[in-house]
């Protein structure tokens, strides 16, 4: 009885909170498989902190554990040609659009067969492959180079679309607002997502931001614009399925404010020591991936067996990506050091 009442009390006191069910269209072989690249997501950022902690991954750490029905909302609407841009805290979007978590684990460790060739680290992964434009440890730095790539598919008249993610920090930058206005004037097809967690490392949105529904800020630019739960793998599905098939009709960007909460630390050694953490804890209860199995268990959608099996095929995945970039993959060579610096072809005198 106590568990319901404090389940109740979060949702009093979480504005974005919505009840969930099934939208329309929605099959339940894309439930599990949505549910899967969560657990996916999940077990690989889970992995990453001992390892760093163990010297084996180099560079910052930004986890995007809770956040996860947030990328795979979206970017399960995506094809293979469309584009995302991503931010310092970027893993769960790569293997949300199909990145390969060998890849992924390797650049961590700083290995030449990484993503990067082991020069990028944990916040500059980019996959051309599969449309992921890259990460990027500046805030907000994504949005302006993703709606270039949103006006490459206008100028080109394909029908591709781009997805730009940035948090409730990057928000106040001045050249996301310039982006949206231009994509907003030239009708181009991409989908702004502002992951609001409501603390930019150690700001709480409410020390720097006079109005904290962000999503507000695209109806100023004459966007649709939408505020997401975004614990909630459904009404982030939902969402996300307008704003896309709009961006590819041709009708123009959407703004999606999806709000969280940011339940763990900023980085791998963040403390949380700016903030109540007994305010903090008792949103585990609905954190999007206990809350979307409990939500397909009591709706018979899925069972008990299925979650062990899907728990269990990601954490072999996971293991096995440590594996490769420990066992299997080369440190770059000091002959290479100086390689990648400058473009192909171009001369240094």
């Amino acid at each position: 009885m106590k568990k319901n009442k404090e389940l109740e009390a979060i949702k009093k006191e979480f504005t974005a909170y919505k009840e969930m069910y099934v939208p329309d269209g929605l099959t339940t072989e894309e439930q599990l498989k949505m549910y899967s690249t969560m657990v996916l997501i999940r077990k690989f950022e889970e992995s990453v902190k001992p390892l760093w902690m163990a010297n084996k991954v180099h560079g910052y750490y930004h986890p995007y554990i809770t956040l996860e029905a947030i990328g795979v909302g979206i970017i399960s609407h995506l094809r293979l040609a469309d584009y995302i841009g991503s931010t310092h805290r970027g893993h769960g979007h790569v293997i949300a659009k199909g990145g390969d978590v060998n890849r992924m684990m390797a650049e961590l460790f700083g290995k030449d067969e990484g993503y990067n060739r082991g020069r990028g680290g944990s916040m500059h992964i980019a996959d051309m492959s599969v449309g992921m434009l890259g990460a990027t440890g500046i805030v907000g730095a994504a949005v302006a180079p993703a709606v270039g790539s949103a006006l490459r598919s206008w100028i080109k008249r394909t029908d591709d679309v781009t997805v730009v993610f940035f948090g409730d920090g990057g928000a106040n930058a001045g050249s996301i607002s310039e982006s949206m206005n231009m994509a907003a004037a030239w009708k181009l097809p991409v989908v702004f997502v502002c992951e609001n967690n409501q603390w930019a490392i150690a700001t709480d949105i409410a020390r720097v931001t006079g109005e904290h529904d962000l999503y507000k800020r695209g109806i100023g630019f004459g966007i649709p614009s939408y505020q997401v739960d975004g614990f909630n793998i459904y009404d982030m599905w939902e969402t996300s399925k307008k704003a896309i098939e709009r961006a590819r009709a041709g009708e123009g960007p959407t703004f999606i404010e999806a709000k969280t909460l940011r339940l763990l630390g900023h980085h791998a050694t963040d403390d949380n020591w700016y903030r109540d953490m007994t305010v903090v804890e008792k949103y585990w209860q609905i954190e999007p991936i206990k809350r979307m199995a409990d939500f397909m268990l009591e709706n018979d959608i899925i069972t008990e067996e299925q979650l062990r099996k899907i728990e269990e095929e990601a954490i072999k995945k996971v293991e096995a990506a440590i594996e490769y970039a420990d066992t299997q993959c080369s440190e770059p060579s000091l002959d290479s050091f100086y390689d990648f610096v400058y473009t192909d072809g171009e001369i240094i005198e």
